[in-house]
C-alpha cells in the first residue's frame, strides 16, 4: 500500500520496532540498581516496560483485536494472529553474541555468573511489562485492555526467545543456519521450555528441519493462548494492579529460564575453549545481531 505525503514535507523519522524497544529494556535491566531510591527506579522501568507494550499493541493493530477477541474466547485464530508476529519479529530480535555479554559483563568470571545476569536482567524486564498492562488495569475505563494484554503476551514471547538465544550463547551451544532456521530452533525452545532440538543438527536435513515450520508453529501458538488466557481473568479493574502483574511474568519467566539452564548444563559445547575465546581482552567489538545475524570473528567458539 502507497503512502501519500503532501509536497515539500519530509518523510518521518522511522520508529524504533519492537526487537530494539525489547533490547534496550533487557539492557537496562541487567544493571545493578544504583543507589537511588528504589521506588523511582521501579517506577522508570514501568514506565518504559509501558511504552513496549504500546508499542507492541500498534503493531499488532487490527490483528491485535482480532488475537485479543479470540484469546478472551479461547478460540484458536487469536492464538494464531500473535503466532504469525512473533514468527515474523523471532529473526530480529537482537541476540547478543558471547563476546558482546562477556565485554559488557566483564565482572562475569564464568557461564554461571553471566547467566545469572541475563535471567536478573530478562525478569526485570518481563515484570516491568506486566506492571505496565497492571498498571492499565486499575484505570476507570482501561482502554483497549484485551488488545494490551495481547500486546504484552508478545513483547514478553519475544524478550523470551531472546533470553534463550542468549543463554545458548553462554553455555555454549548456539544455534546455526540462517535467520530463519535459528529463529525457528530458539521459538521451538521457547515452546518447549528447554534447550534447542540438538538432534536436528546431526540429521542431514537437519538445517531445514530448523525453520518455521508447521510444528513449531503449533507449539508456539500453543504457548502463546495459554499465557494470553492466563492474563486475561485475573489483570481486571480493581482487581490487580502494577504489583500483582510484574510478580506474575516475573514468576513465569524466571521459571523458564530455570528449566532451559538446567538442559543447557546437560550438553557438551561444540568447542570446550569457547568461553576463553570470547574473553573480553581478545575482542575489539561484538557483533549485535538477530538469531540470523553473520557470526562475527568474535564470536569464535560458536557465536551466533
Amino acid at each position: 500500500m502507497a503512502v501519500f505525503r503532501r509536497p515539500g514535507r519530509s518523510r518521518p523519522a522511522p520508529e524504533p520496532d519492537l526487537t530494539e524497544r525489547l533490547a534496550e529494556l533487557v539492557e537496562e535491566s541487567e544493571q545493578p540498581i544504583g543507589r537511588g531510591p528504589v521506588a523511582e527506579y521501579a517506577s522508570e522501568q514501568r514506565g518504559r516496560g509501558r511504552a513496549v507494550v504500546l508499542h507492541a499493541a500498534r503493531l499488532l493493530g487490527r490483528s491485535g483485536r482480532t488475537a485479543a477477541r479470540g484469546a478472551a474466547r479461547g478460540v484458536a485464530f487469536g492464538g494464531k494472529a500473535l503466532t504469525d508476529q512473533l514468527v515474523q519479529a523471532a529473526p530480529r530480535i537482537p541476540v547478543r553474541d558471547l563476546a558482546t555479554l562477556r565485554a559488557q559483563h566483564p565482572d562475569a568470571a564464568f557461564p554461571e555468573q553471566l547467566a545469572d545476569v541475563l535471567v536478573t536482567g530478562a525478569v526485570r524486564a518481563s515484570g516491568a511489562l506486566g506492571a505496565g498492562v497492571g498498571a492499565v488495569a486499575m484505570l476507570p475505563v482501561p482502554p483497549a485492555l484485551p488488545v494490551e494484554i495481547a500486546a504484552e503476551t508478545l513483547a514478553v514471547a519475544a524478550l523470551e526467545v531472546k533470553l534463550i538465544a542468549e543463554l545458548h550463547e553462554v553455555y555454549g551451544t548456539p544455534a546455526q543456519g540462517t535467520a530463519t532456521q535459528r529463529a525457528g530452533a530458539y521459538l521451538g525452545a521457547w515452546a518447549n521450555r528447554r534447550g534447542i532440538d540438538a538432534s536436528l543438527l546431526v540429521r542431514p536435513a537437519g538445517f531445514a528441519a530448523l525453520a518455521v515450520g508447521s510444528e513449531v508453529r503449533r507449539q508456539v501458538r500453543r504457548r502463546l493462548t495459554h499465557s494470553s488466557l492466563r492474563h486475561l481473568p485475573a489483570v481486571t479493574p480493581l482487581l490487580v494492579g502494577a504489583g500483582i502483574g510484574a510478580t506474575m511474568n516475573r514468576r513465569d519467566t524466571r521459571r523458564l529460564a530455570d528449566e532451559v539452564r538446567a538442559d543447557l548444563r546437560e550438553r557438551r559445547p561444540a568447542d570446550r575453549a569457547y568461553w576463553t575465546a570470547a574473553a573480553p581482552a581478545a575482542t575489539e567489538h561484538g557483533n549485535s545481531g538477530g538469531p540470523g545475524s553473520e557470526p562475527g570473528p568474535a564470536a569464535a567458539a560458536g557465536g551466533s
